[in-house]
């Protein structure tokens, strides 16, 4: 069991996640986000830390690095209980990250369109997503990955039961349902690939 403190919340699906945040926030969690999530969190009163004001480094490259950064990564990938990762992290102002809220660039969808051109594909690979969530589910013993807007109210009705926080359990089955959406990310990233070099 891990409480939840601190949690980045940057998602493609926005279905849902102004009620999950506000329901975060019943439990003092500090919101990260970035862009348009960002922004839709704000205009309904979500308090939320842009993530370029909690690094100090801006959102780049039309949006390709946003969460690329060691404060980000290593707020997630930091083992809690390991004495040389907590002073590492201190003395690099990195706070813990215990939840991460992210979903993927739609590129089935993308590319399902007929009109669809190979560089449109391209721009809708996700690249900070995967690898965030990869982070989150590899340190699943730290941190509860959430990529699944079904998934939202069973989160919330845990933290209700335990007062804010995360079972190993609960976490080790997101963290495995994570990792299933990363494959079958990838599957349709080759997939499409595959049908264009044919």
């Amino acid at each position: 069991m891990f409480a939840v403190h601190r949690a980045l919340v940057s998602v493609t699906d926005k279905s849902g996640i102004v009620e999950f945040a506000r329901g975060l926030k019943e439990y003092g969690v500090h919101i990260l986000s970035t862009g348009g999530t960002a922004k839709l969190l704000r205009e309904n009163g979500v308090d939320i830390t842009e993530v370029s004001e909690y690094t100090g480094f801006p959102e780049m490259l039309n949006g390709r690095v946003k969460t690329l950064h060691p404060k980000i990564h290593g707020g997630i990938l930091g083992i809690r209980d390991n004495e040389a990762h907590v002073k590492t992290m201190a003395q690099h102002g990195i706070e813990p990250i215990d939840m991460v809220v992210v979903n993927l660039y739609a590129f089935a969808k993308t590319v399902a369109r007929p009109e669809c051109t190979l560089e449109e594909a391209i721009e809708n690979i996700d690249i900070g997503g995967p690898t965030i969530i990869r982070a989150s589910a590899k340190n699943n013993r730290h941190v509860a990955v959430v990529t699944d807007p079904e998934d939202y109210s069973v989160v919330l009705d845990e933290m209700k039961r335990t007062g804010g926080s995360i079972s190993r359990e609960t976490s080790l089955k997101l963290a495995c349902k994570a990792f299933c959406l990363t494959h079958a990310y990838d599957g349709n990233i080759c997939e499409y690939l595959q049908g264009v070099i044919a």
